[in-house]
């Protein structure tokens, strides 16, 4: 398994770089009539930063809000309208810098994408024969400060793209395009994907994404040039009695998850239990996991008990298929790596701190593109909120395991 400690030089620098930049303590924002942490005050924020797109369910209770300036992400989303609290961490004193960030511009967002790897030989992150540290380590614009071009879009449906030219660590030029279609979904929708029922003592909301990734060059993308990834990230707001759920295969062979990406986490925050790793996400201490494709499963999760929310995460996995390294180093192997994520903020050795907030992460395999060829991954976000006894099922069914038993795992 690939550990990424050298992501943490970069993450520690940032935060700092950012935390310094907003000593001072300001409001961050006025102009709306609706309590902070609520959608509709997202909504009214995010409305001075973006021509942004409201995707609603038939009765307007689920909403979802989707941007095209901040690189197609949905921002955030609420189960019971303007008045419901919003579910996606936005991360408010980002939209103020006077310039972009050189490094990554980190604005947040309930699903936001990235293209992989990271760092390794065929990094989109570093350019050729530059060493993999901080100074050098730039996010591919198209993914972090650029506008996307607004395709189409519905009450229920947008449809997003963007064309970019990378130049990977190896000196691969890569021309590519990629699409975003984002859906709300609706409950009946709901129900029969994940194969549940619920009754109106439950709110939710759900959206799905397709990301496609198009190799519009015209050389293959293979093991000597190089190949992206796609990489959907879902960054949530923590409570103190939030834990993440990433159910895996118990029988696989090999190590069931990576646990040091930024130091070894806590035996305090991580449990393993028949099949269930548990790890606790209330944003007071930074650590990452990592699981291979042969042991993560097609969906991952969160409860936080303190509100009452439980999150599920759905998306591709291929267990036979090749993930990329995302390590900071090129002495290992470029082209075994993880499918699944999971990341808890915390406060770096300063007491400084970008969060908080948590993550649940789905990479795609590695894009072996012929010219016009394409690769699509699949990733989709469920919030429940409401009868307790009801949501309790809903865990059992999707994640395996009970609210009760959540909650206990870290007492």
């Amino acid at each position: 398994m690939n550990v990424l400690k050298y992501s943490s030089i970069a993450l520690a620098a940032l935060c700092l770089s950012t935390c310094q930049q907003n000593k001072a303590p300001r409001q961050i924002f006025a102009d709306s009539p609706y309590a902070k942490g609520t959608f509709g005050y997202d909504l009214d924020f995010l409305k001075k930063k973006d021509s942004v797109i409201l995707l609603n369910s038939t009765d307007g209770s689920a909403q979802i809000i989707v941007s095209p300036r901040y690189q197609a992400k949905v921002f955030t989303s609420t189960a019971d309208g303007v008045n419901g609290k919003s579910f996606g961490w936005i991360n408010y004193k980002t939209f103020d810098q006077e310039k972009p960030d050189e490094h990554m511009n980190a604005y947040g967002g309930e699903d936001r994408l990235w293209l992989g790897p990271e760092g390794g030989k065929f990094s989109l992150f570093f350019k050729p024969g530059t060493k993999m540290e901080f100074a050098n380590w730039h996010t591919p614009a198209a993914v972090d400060n650029q506008s996307w071009k607004l395709i189409s879009n519905t009450d229920k449906k947008a449809v997003l793209s963007k064309s970019a030219k990378l130049l990977n660590y190896a000196g691969t030029v890569l021309n590519l395009y990629i699409s975003r279609d984002i859906e709300i979904m609706e409950s009946a929708d709901v129900k029969k994907l994940l194969g549940i029922d619920f009754d109106d003592k439950v709110k939710a909301v759900a959206f799905h994404t397709t990301t496609t990734l198009t190799n519009t060059g015209d050389k293959a993308w293979d093991k000597q040039t190089g190949a992206p990834c796609i990489w959907n990230l879902d960054m949530f707001t923590p409570s103190p009695k939030t834990v993440i759920v990433v159910p895996y295969e118990d029988g696989a062979t090999g190590k069931v998850a990576t646990t040091d990406y930024f130091g070894e986490i806590s035996k305090d925050r991580i449990k393993f239990n028949n099949g269930i790793l548990l790890f606790k996400a209330d944003g007071k201490s930074r650590g990452k996991l990592g699981m291979p494709p042969n042991r993560a499963k097609t969906l991952a999760g969160s409860y936080d008990a303190e509100n009452n929310v439980l999150t599920i995460a759905l998306f591709d996995i291929s267990p036979k298929a090749t993930y990329l390294n995302q390590e900071w180093r090129t002495d290992r192997d470029a082209f075994t790596g993880d499918a699944v994520n999971a990341y808890n903020d915390g406060p770096l050795a300063d007491k400084t701190q970008m969060g908080p907030f948590y993550e649940i992460e789905s990479v795609s395999p590695a894009a072996f593109l012929k010219p016009n060829e394409k690769l699509a991954h699949n990733h989709s976000v469920f919030h429940f909120t409401g009868d307790k006894a009801e949501l309790n099922t809903i865990a059992l069914k999707t994640l395996g395991i009970s609210l009760g038993d959540i909650q206990a795992a870290f007492k």
